[in-house]
């Protein structure tokens, strides 16, 4: 598979990543641990040298997996992992004072069984503590040898440029996809600024992008998009004009709706590196064709004016949720 460099950082991954949470965590039942370590070793195969995870997936459980997984290969991935919520779980609230990123880093390195992090994100702003003080200490983990590159997730402007100025970001990690395009606004410019990638978690719109959640299709108890405003029956009916845009335009490229929703966000800009997730080999294989479908510029005009007449209906997140992100 291609590969792209995330910034200036100089760490070159996979044109895909593999967002490993939906494994263990957030998507309904976890995946059998034996599947989900065969379908992370056919990710692996088949060229995807970049997996996410995090302690807050599970809790720890997807962490563990992840290692088991990638041991075989280890030298040849990239391994993201993240750092930010009180005893791991995201309902206790934020938590990303200095000596708790070190004791997540070193669980984090026991759980995946590795000597290193090699991208260790926080994984929301706490503004509890100044961001100054999570990036020197994140900046001390990497001299330690303990951790790669510093990232962080659904942060603002402001903090971006703070934390850069302490220890380099290598990457930024936020929601980015033909439903939601908020970054473009103001984070994606900042980011081609001081050269930080991008690595657009929900690249399909937690699924909804592939025409597979229709306003009837039932979500398990489990499944976490039964919360989100966006996932309500009416709002799922109202955003189906959207799902039908891409579906038109996937049958004139011959190709799914997801490998168009992909192919977007990949020409964009070349420092972008969706991380779609699935339990499925067959959805594996569909996500890594993305890669070959040739948007070019008369396709992108094409879309950029047919997205300008529809209008997504439904918050990302209930208000509790929204309150982390963009700060």
């Amino acid at each position: 598979m291609e590969k792209r460099s995330l910034g200036k950082s100089g760490l070159e991954v996979s044109a895909l990543g593999f967002g490993c949470m939906g494994l263990s965590f957030g998507y309904g039942p976890p995946l059998d641990r034996q599947d989900a370590i065969a379908l992370l070793r056919l990710a692996a195969d088949r060229g995807i040298t970049f997996f996410d995870t995090a302690e807050a997936y599970g809790p720890f459980t997807n962490e563990e997996l992840v290692g088991e997984a990638l041991a075989p290969v280890r030298d040849r991935v990239a391994v993201a992992t993240k750092f930010g919520f009180a005893e791991g779980v995201a309902a206790k609230g934020l938590d990303s004072r200095p000596e708790r990123i070190r004791a997540v880093a070193d669980a984090a390195l026991r759980r995946l069984g590795t000597d290193r992090i090699d991208l260790l994100y926080q994984h929301r702003v706490d503004p509890e503590v100044p961001i100054e003080d999570v990036a020197g200490t994140v900046k001390d983990l990497i001299a330690e040898g303990k951790v790669g590159h510093f990232g962080l997730s659904e942060a603002g402007v402001d903090t971006i440029r703070k934390a850069h100025a302490i220890q380099p970001v290598t990457a930024l990690q936020s929601e980015y996809s033909l439903w939601w395009r908020e970054p473009e606004k103001e984070v994606l410019p900042v980011l081609e600024e001081l050269g930080i990638g991008f690595v657009p978690f929900s690249p399909l719109g937690r699924g909804f992008l592939t025409g597979a959640l229709g306003p009837g299709a039932p979500f398990d108890k489990s499944d976490f998009r039964s919360h989100l405003p966006r996932f309500t029956p009416e709002a799922r009916r109202s955003n189906q004009a959207l799902v039908d845009l891409i579906a038109g335009i996937a049958r004139a490229k011959s190709a799914t709706p997801a490998q168009i929703a992909l192919a977007w966000l990949l020409a964009q800009k070349p420092w972008i590196v969706p991380i779609p997730g699935t339990t499925k080999a067959h959805r594996l294989e569909e996500n890594l064709a993305a890669a070959t479908v040739d948007l070019g510029p008369e396709d992108l005009r094409r879309i950029e004016e047919a997205l300008a007449d529809i209008t997504v209906t439904g918050d990302r997140y209930p208000p509790s949720l929204q309150s982390q992100v963009g700060r």
